[in-house]
């Protein structure tokens, strides 16, 4: 990494790492307004229940799919204009699903979630660009604190959810409104980011092998972590909506609950990145794979408001430590003409997942209940907590003939 990435001033890097962190909560209060009434305003089209989700599932594979290209598009136009970009789509996005609601045209809802989900994958690089800007040692709160934006998008999100819903006779059809206008908002703020120098076309296109950097441990696990990890997250806060509206709970009971989870998710980000420092990334992310675990034997033990609230904070905080900690892992894996591939590649992986999850939580809740849903989300935690078990012994055992 150059220099003027590697050691920018310290007040240069807290300014990038503020606006970026306000980015996200901006950025983020748009997918937790999205997630909190997607499905259920999927169907009030009167389709299918198990194509209730399909709008969403079309977002993540559109985030999938756009990884790649905003990933080249960034490394040549900059990180700023590229977030602006990404932004466009959601202000389209928002406006195309609120057409779609007032008109009631499923299949016009389902584009307006593809927009959407280009949106989403543009902003998934803000953690990224953190990490861009900040020095080594910074690295990890930097990361850290951009997600923290998370924070205030669980009180706007969870707010404009409740709030918005019938602003227009369209019941949902004001809450799109609502992203689109959050997304205005996002592209006056990013003109603030002053971000360092990234590398020339002919060095963006140049490192290593892909095959090479994926074969490394370190990689195999931190996109096992961030996958699955996001991926189990969206399968269960897209399917609490539905599991606690057919349990009896109101839709301002289920968004509640949906905004205690996301506080879930990023209120940790505050001190994950110090976590990290003292103990270690793979340790955090064993941390998350066993949060996960414990949020699903809370969900299995009964379907009181309790239950669902204390279940879902959980999972946010099992979300925070293996995403975070998954990130952390990631950005030791690649050199910065490097970046470009690795974290497309990674993201691509992520929201597979997601998009997956998301389908596959609607069909499954109708068909299968919230047991069923809880229960299938124990394999991929497995995986991706053995594998983390596994490199963490390989490098103490490195440690250790080293030290002798």
């Amino acid at each position: 990494m150059t220099a003027a990435v590697a050691h920018p001033a310290p007040a240069h890097m807290r300014r990038n790492v503020i606006v970026l962190s306000a980015a996200q909560a901006l950025s983020m209060s748009t997918a937790v307004l999205v997630f909190s009434v997607s499905a259920l305003a999927g169907a009030t089209f009167g389709v299918d229940p198990a194509l209730v989700t399909l709008p969403l599932s079309l977002q993540m594979v559109a985030t999938m799919l756009a990884t790649f290209p905003l990933a080249h598009l960034m490394a040549k136009v900059g990180r700023r204009a590229g977030f602006s970009v990404g932004q466009l789509f959601g202000i389209a996005g928002g406006l195309v699903s609120m057409v779609a609601l007032n008109t009631g045209d499923f299949a016009l809802f389902c584009a307006g979630g593809v927009l959407l989900g280009i949106h989403n994958a543009s902003w998934q690089f803000l953690r990224f660009a953190a990490a861009e800007t900040s020095s080594e040692s910074f690295r990890p709160r930097a990361i850290s604190w951009v997600l923290a934006g998370g924070i205030v998008a669980a009180v706007i999100g969870g707010e404009l959810a409740k709030e918005s819903r019938e602003f227009l006779p369209a019941i949902f059809a004001g809450s799109y409104v609502a992203t689109a206008l959050l997304a205005a908002a996002c592209i006056g703020l990013l003109q603030l980011l002053r971000m360092p120098p990234l590398p020339r076309a002919s060095e963006e296109e140049g490192g290593r092998p892909f095959k090479q950097i994926a074969a490394q441990p370190a990689f195999i696990v931190a996109v096992l972590a961030a996958m699955f990890g996001y991926g189990v997250m969206s399968l269960e806060m897209v399917a609490t909506p539905l599991a606690m509206t057919m349990c009896g709970f109101s839709f301002n009971e289920s968004a509640w609950v949906i905004q205690w989870h996301v506080l879930g998710m990023f209120v940790p980000s505050f001190f994950t990145g110090n976590l990290i420092k003292r103990f270690g990334v793979l340790p955090i992310i064993i941390t998350g794979a066993l949060l996960n675990i414990a949020c699903v034997a809370v969900a299995l033990a009964g379907v009181d408001l309790a239950n669902f609230f204390l279940a879902m904070v959980i999972l946010g905080v099992g979300w925070n430590f293996m995403y975070i900690g998954g990130t952390t892992l990631l950005t030791e894996t690649y050199r910065p003409q490097e970046r470009a591939k690795v974290q497309a590649f990674n993201d691509c992986m992520v929201f597979g997942a997601v998009a997956l999850a998301s389908f596959g939580s609607g069909a499954m809740q109708n068909a299968l209940g919230w047991s069923a849903v809880n229960l299938f989300t124990i394999a991929p935690i497995g995986l991706s907590l053995m594998a983390a078990l596994w490199l963490l012994m390989m490098r103490r055992r490195a440690s250790a003939a080293q030290a002798a």
